[in-house]
C-alpha cells in the first residue's frame, strides 16, 4: 500500500485556512465568493493529502461552486451583445475555477484506480459525475454568453463518459439516488442538439430543466436504432457534440456511438399540444415558462429539432459586402412607416448568404438591445440611393456569436424581401389598444398567405379576428383574419391571415 503523506504544518495549516473559509462561507448565498473559492482551490491543489481527506475537501469547496454558480447564472440572461469586458471579466472567473474543479476530480481517479492505494471508501462514478457536472457548466455559460465552446472540452466530456462506459459504471444512480453518468451525459448531448445559439438565454434555462425533468431514457448503442427516424451520433475521440445522422455520417475511421431522438421529441410534442389546450404546466411537472406562449414555442421547436432533423436546403455563399441593420420591431415599424424619419442604424459585413438567410460580422454602430429571436431589417449599402423601402429584407435573429467585446456575428433567417408598417386593432376598439405590426407579402408555397409580425404576446389566439389599419396616401382598413402560428420566438410572432370575407 502506498504511504499517507505525513502532515506537516505547512500542510496543517493549509487544510485550517481552507476550512476556516468553508466555515466563514458556510451561510453566504450570493455570488461574491468566487475569486476566494478559486484560491481555496489553488492551496488544496498544492497541499499534500490522502485521497479520502482530499476529496472530501474537495465536494465541499464543489457545494460552493455550486451555489455561486446558481446566484450568478440569472445575471447572463438579459447581458447584450457583444459581451460587456465587465461580463467577460466575471465569466472567467467562473470558468477558471471550474476547470481547476473539473481537472482535480479527474486528477483523483488514477489515485482511485491505484492497485496500491488501497482505496475503498469511494466509488470512481461520483468524481466523474462532479467533474462532467463541471464540464457542463462551463458548456452552459458559453451558450449563454454567445460564446463558442472552449477547446478539448467536449473531448473532456467524451473521455469521462468513456471512463465510466470502461468500467461499467454508466448506469450507476449518482449520490442520493440521483442521475447516473449515461443521463448526466445524454442530457448535455440533448441540449448540444437542440442548437443552443439559436435561443435566448430565458429559453435555454426552459430548456435545460426541461430535459432534467424528463423521464424518458436516451439509449447509447453502436449501431443506428431500427425504427427511429430521429438518429444522432457522437464520436467519443472528437471535440464536437453530436451530430444528426441525416446531415452528416461519421468517417470511415471512426467508432461511433447512436441515439435516437424520437421518444423525447414526440414528447415534446404532445407537452405543446396539452399546453395549447389548456393544460397548465404544473400539472404537466414543467417549469412555469412552458404557461407562456414563448415556452410552447420553444417545445414546438425542440420537438422539431429533435425529431425532425433536416439537412441544409440551401448551399452558401460567401460574401463580402457591407450593409446596414435596422434592429428591433418598433424602430424597423417607424422606419418603414415614415422612410425619411432617422432611427438608430448599426453597419455590417454580410460574410455569407443563401436564399435562407445571411451570416453577419458587426462592423459599426449600437448593439446593446441585439437579443436572439428578434426581427430585423438588412438593407445592403447603397440600396437606399435606390429609393423606397422595398430593399429592406426583414429577418429573425436566429443565432448569435461573440468571442471577445469587441465581435459579434450573428445569423439571419430571411422571412420577406419586403413589409408595410400597419397597426392591429380588435373590432369595435379601433381607438384604443392599437399595436404595430408588419404585413409580409405571400411566399407562396412556403407562405401561399400574407404574414403580419407582432411583438409576442399581443394577439391572443391564433385565430382571431382583426382590424388592420395601414396608412399611406389614404388610411386603409383591412378586415382579416389570423389562420396559423407560423413562426415564434420570445420576441415576435408571426401570423399567417386571410380576409375576413374569406372565412
Amino acid at each position: 500500500m502506498s504511504a499517507t503523506p505525513t502532515p506537516t504544518p505547512a500542510t496543517e495549516a493549509s487544510i485550517r485556512t481552507i476550512l476556516e473559509w468553508l466555515t466563514k462561507a458556510h451561510d453566504r448565498h450570493g455570488s461574491d465568493d468566487a475569486d476566494q473559492l478559486y484560491r481555496q482551490l489553488l492551496t488544496l491543489r498544492d497541499t499534500p493529502l490522502p485521497i479520502s481527506q482530499r476529496l472530501k475537501l474537495l465536494d465541499l469547496l464543489f457545494a460552493h461552486a455550486e451555489r455561486i454558480l446558481r446566484a450568478d447564472l440569472p445575471g447572463f440572461q438579459e447581458i447584450s451583445l457583444p459581451v460587456s469586458r465587465k461580463v467577460r471579466q466575471r465569466v472567467k472567473v467562473l470558468i477558471d475555477l471550474l476547470e481547476i474543479l473539473t481537472q482535480d476530480y479527474f486528477n483523483s481517479l488514477a489515485e482511485l484506480f491505484d492497485p496500491e492505494g488501497g482505496n475503498t471508501l469511494r466509488a470512481p462514478h461520483a468524481s466523474l459525475l462532479r467533474a462532467m457536472q463541471g464540464i457542463a457548466w462551463q458548456i452552459r455559460i458559453d451558450y449563454l454568453v454567445a460564446s463558442p465552446t472552449s477547446i478539448g472540452l467536449w473531448q473532456q466530456l467524451h473521455a469521462a463518459y468513456r471512463t465510466a462506459r470502461r468500467l461499467g459504471l454508466e448506469n450507476f444512480p449518482g449520490p442520493r439516488g440521483g442521475a447516473g453518468v449515461q443521463r448526466a451525459y445524454t442530457d448535455i448531448l440533448l441540449a448540444a442538439i437542440a442548437q443552443p445559439a439559436s435561443f435566448s438565454a430565458t429559453e435555454l434555462e426552459f430548456i435545460s430543466r426541461y430535459i432534467e425533468s424528463s423521464s424518458i431514457r436516451i439509449e447509447l448503442q453502436e449501431t443506428p436504432p431500427e425504427q427511429a427516424t430521429a438518429i444522432f451520433w457522437i464520436d467519443l475521440d472528437r471535440d464536437f457534440p453530436a451530430h444528426a445522422l441525416v446531415r452528416r455520417v461519421p468517417g470511415a475511421d471512426s467508432q461511433p456511438l447512436y441515439f435516437a431522438c424520437d421518444e423525447i421529441a414526440a414528447k415534446a410534442r404532445q407537452h405543446h399540444g396539452e399546453l395549447a389546450g389548456g393544460v397548465a404546466a404544473e400539472s404537466l411537472g414543467l417549469p412555469a415558462f412552458a404557461d407562456t406562449r414563448a415556452g410552447r414555442g420553444v417545445l414546438l421547436r425542440l420537438a422539431n429539432l429533435w425529431g425532425q432533423p433536416t439537412k441544409r436546403r440551401f448551399p452558401r455563399r460567401r460574401q463580402s459586402y457591407r450593409a446596414n441593420l435596422c434592429l428591433g420591431l418598433e424602430t424597423l415599424w417607424h422606419l418603414l412607416k415614415t422612410p425619411g424619419t432617422p432611427v438608430p442604424l448599426s453597419e455590417w459585413m454580410v460574410t455569407n448568404e443563401s436564399p435562407d438567410g445571411y451570416a453577419l460580422m458587426h462592423v459599426s454602430g449600437d448593439t446593446d438591445e441585439l437579443r436572439i429571436g428578434d426581427v430585423v431589417a438588412l438593407q445592403a449599402l447603397g440600396e437606399a440611393d435606390k429609393g423606397g423601402d422595398a430593399s429592406w429584407h426583414i429577418c429573425i435573429i436566429r443565432w448569435a456569436i461573440s468571442e471577445n467585446p469587441e465581435h459579434v456575428e450573428l445569423g439571419l433567417q430571411l422571412i420577406a424581401v419586403r413589409a408595410i408598417a400597419a397597426e392591429v386593432a380588435q373590432p369595435y376598439e379601433l381607438p384604443a389598444g392599437r399595436v404595430s405590426a408588419l404585413i409580409l407579402p405571400q411566399t407562396p408555397p412556403l407562405r401561399p398567405l400574407e404574414s403580419l409580425l407582432v411583438a409576442a404576446g399581443k394577439l391572443q389566439s391564433s385565430e382571431e379576428r382583426l382590424v388592420l389599419l395601414v396608412e399611406s396616401d389614404n388610411l386603409l382598413v383591412r378586415e382579416v383574419r389570423t389562420e396559423h402560428l407560423d413562426e415564434q420566438t420570445s420576441s415576435i410572432e408571426l401570423f399567417s391571415f386571410s380576409p375576413e370575407d374569406s372565412a
